[in-house]
């Protein structure tokens, strides 16, 4: 099987992409085909991606009005989702099965920054009411649940965090680890049973940056059986090209196994262009690279998404 064919049959799964945010703006009509951006339905069809985890990222300048701003984002998303039938939001991995199946593409909803609950954990109920399947508890900054990856002012996670995290694991929200400075994640992890993912995060013994993972934390996200997306951003990568993002696939792989790694891509939060992965529609360079560098063809379909579909399923139920 040639890589194309390869990248068409298997199920690709982007964990994180910002490109709601442009919907929301009105910078951008993702439905059309267009040379600005990342990503549009055009370009997500062109790279084969069959489920693309959209990020409602509530910047923190909106502290203190973090859930009506992930509320205009979920308008924006549901506004899109019932105009377009090519999209499709999904709430379970059977439905992200189904809808690839019929050539559309499933759309998972993420929360990027736990500042959208506004300290109020009923939020969570409903956020998960409106589709929204997974979450951060952070961006870069500190907030009232844990340290940001550029932040220390509580020393990890707070006990409002904790609260959080519980109700997240009570309803089958999946803990996005992302973003959090060490200390918070070490606390995270010791409050967490099951997986976790880390949806678009890098190594930091390939590239040094406080938004990378060291060895130790991918390990930690192994021994819990989650999976880390590889994030495109040339600021983790340590280069725009394609080549970088392998370097950190297989250093990923090296560390943490086959079974642990997926995609992440960043795309629309980031302006650089990528060397051979400029938009969404060169994924399957990707896919090809991976087969140069001799990776087996079924631990290229566990890259692609399989690993983040197992993880869904064990979280989600279904």
């Amino acid at each position: 099987m040639n890589a194309l064919a390869l990248h068409r049959d298997a199920t690709v799964v982007d964990l994180h992409s910002d490109t709601i945010l442009e919907v929301e703006s009105g910078t951008r009509d993702i439905a059309v085909r267009s040379a600005a951006g990342h990503i549009d339905l055009p370009r997500l069809r062109e790279g084969g991606v069959d489920a693309q985890v959209f990020a409602l990222f509530v910047h923190p300048h909106f502290t203190g009005q973090g859930f009506g701003r992930v509320s205009r984002l979920l308008d924006a998303f549901e506004r899109l989702d019932q105009q377009d039938d090519r999209l499709v939001r999904v709430t379970s991995v059977a439905e992200i099965e189904r809808v690839s199946r019929t050539g559309r593409i499933a759309a998972v909803l993420a929360v990027e920054n736990g500042s959208a609950i506004d300290g109020d954990v009923a939020n969570l109920d409903r956020l998960y009411a409106r589709g929204v399947r997974m979450m951060s508890l952070t961006w870069n900054n500190s907030n009232d649940l844990a340290d940001g990856a550029v932040e220390e002012r509580h020393g990890g996670l707070t006990p409002l965090g904790g609260a959080v995290i519980a109700r997240m694991l009570g309803l089958g929200i999946v803990v996005d680890v992302s973003h959090l400075s060490e200390r918070s994640f070490w606390d995270v992890m010791g409050s967490v049973r099951g997986p976790v993912v880390a949806t678009h995060s890098n190594a930091a013994g390939l590239t040094p940056h406080r938004r990378n993972l060291t060895d130790d934390q991918l390990r930690e996200i192994k021994k819990g059986g989650g999976v880390v997306g590889v994030n495109f951003y040339p600021s983790f990568t340590g280069g725009p090209s394609l080549r970088a993002v392998l370097a950190h696939i297989e250093y990923l792989v090296n560390v943490m196994g086959t079974d642990h790694v997926a995609l992440g891509s960043d795309f629309d939060g980031f302006s650089q262009a990528v060397e051979d992965l400029e938009d969404v529609s060169k994924l399957p360079n990707l896919t090809a690279g991976l087969i140069e560098r001799g990776h087996a063809p079924a631990d290229i379909r566990k890259i692609l998404g399989a690993n983040a579909l197992r993880v869904f399923r064990q979280v989600w139920g279904r």
